[in-house]
């Protein structure tokens, strides 16, 4: 799971090697040492696994976990997010990339697009929110940018086989709902 407690346990393992993070974001850790013994790197690797964690040090891995906390960021915690915006532009301006290769290089290194990501991100957000029973349909549609509640429950139906009511009534969302860090 994506969240602040991962990000604590995370910090907790650099701490405990003695590579104190200056930064602590979901997906990103900025240290200042800059040289690094291979045993000293090993061992962090090694704790990090063992909580489900895993060091990227790719460019292009990085660039692919920067999209996914991108959209699990807006998608799960909108606050101060305009619902009308385009996705393409802001993930264009958030990682200084165009959109095209962004969508590129995701899809490649995915194999599954852009769009489809950011579309199974928000069914399990609104698993989430129809699992806490605190919204309507109608609120949860307008809190995820849907146009419609007929849209939401399309899309809905679409991915998960269920309508959002057929789920709500089922009580069977806990069991299908997925970790955020596992969706693809």
């Amino acid at each position: 799971m994506v969240c602040n407690r991962c990000i604590t346990a995370v910090t907790q393992v650099f701490d405990q090697i003695g590579l104190h993070p200056d930064h602590v974001t979901l997906g990103e850790v900025t240290i200042p040492q800059t040289d690094i013994p291979p045993q000293t790197i090993e061992h962090l690797d090694t704790s990090l696994v063992a909580l489900g964690f895993e060091r990227i040090d790719d460019r292009r891995a990085r660039l692919i976990e920067s999209i996914k906390n991108t959209v699990i960021r807006i998608v799960h915690n909108p606050d101060g997010i305009d619902r009308k915006f385009n996705w393409s532009h802001l993930l264009s301006e958030a990682l200084h990339y165009e959109y095209n290769y962004l969508s590129n290089l995701f899809s490649s290194v995915e194999g599954i697009t852009l769009e489809h990501y950011i579309i199974r991100q928000k069914i399990e957000r609104v698993k989430e929110l129809l699992f806490y029973d605190e919204l309507s349909l109608s609120e949860i549609a307008h809190t995820l940018g849907y146009s419609s509640v007929a849209h939401l429950s399309g899309q809905f139906k679409k991915v998960t086989g269920l309508t959002p009511s057929e789920l709500k009534k089922s009580r069977e969302s806990e069991a299908q709902r997925k970790p955020l860090d596992k969706i693809a």
